[in-house]
């Protein structure tokens, strides 16, 4: 495990999402994750997911732990709501005088609240909506027809929110002293971007496929 998290560090999200401490001596992956009570496999598909995108998703479609996997993406929605995006926010204020910097400051503080909104507003309803439905799937409950076939089509509107976001300050925004402050919060939403784009890509190519097999199987079944 140590030497997979030091080739690839984003998988410190990884880890922090499935509750896995660092600490983990000459372990394997196998044994960190059995240690710490996370399915193999559905830590293996994140990873490599991660790793070499959509490609490899296929491969793990029918491996995956669901239950596991709801647990990650809830996990997930934790992470941005309670500490990215609030930290986010907290560089801006630093770096930005809204007093002194004008309409422009403005604009991007009332930008990024708007955006965090949408945000939330869609992690709460996958996780009132899909993953209570997923996990009543899960405890023998029939399917309902179409609705994870359309869940991702709310996944598009989250990411060009927050390319804009950057755009704005990349193209408008010119600060004066507070050059480093004002780069360390665009930092943020450069790596912000990319893992919630990793995010969708695990819940578009993964836990869809995951579920869609699910209720299959559960389609197949003889009524009770």
């Amino acid at each position: 495990m140590c030497d997979l998290v030091s080739q690839e560090y984003r998988l410190l999200q990884l880890m922090s999402r499935f509750g896995i401490p660092t600490g983990f001596e000459e372990r394997s992956v196998d044994e960190v994750c059995k240690c710490h009570g996370v399915d193999t496999m559905t830590f293996l598909a994140i990873a490599n997911f991660m790793k070499e995108g959509e490609e490899s998703a296929s491969y793990y479609a029918d491996k995956v732990n669901v239950e596991a996997l709801v647990n990650y993406l809830e996990s997930a929605h934790t992470y941005y709501l309670r500490f990215q995006l609030p930290q986010i926010r907290t560089k801006l204020l630093t770096a930005i005088d809204c007093a002194a910097r004008g309409e422009v400051a403005l604009m991007l503080l009332r930008f990024f609240d708007e955006y965090t909104k949408e945000v939330k507003k869609h992690m709460d309803f996958e996780s009132n909506k899909i993953f209570s439905y997923v996990r009543g799937l899960l405890n023998g409950a029939p399917p309902e027809e179409n609705l994870i076939a359309s869940f991702s089509d709310h996944h598009v509107g989250m990411q060009v929110k927050l390319q804009e976001l950057k755009n704005i300050i990349l193209k408008y925004y010119s600060p004066s002293e507070e050059v480093h402050l004002v780069n360390a919060a665009l930092f943020d939403i450069f790596i912000c971007e990319e893992d919630m784009a990793t995010h969708c890509g695990v819940e578009n190519y993964l836990f869809v496929p995951a579920v869609r097999l699910l209720e299959q199987r559960l389609s197949s079944l003889p009524p009770q």
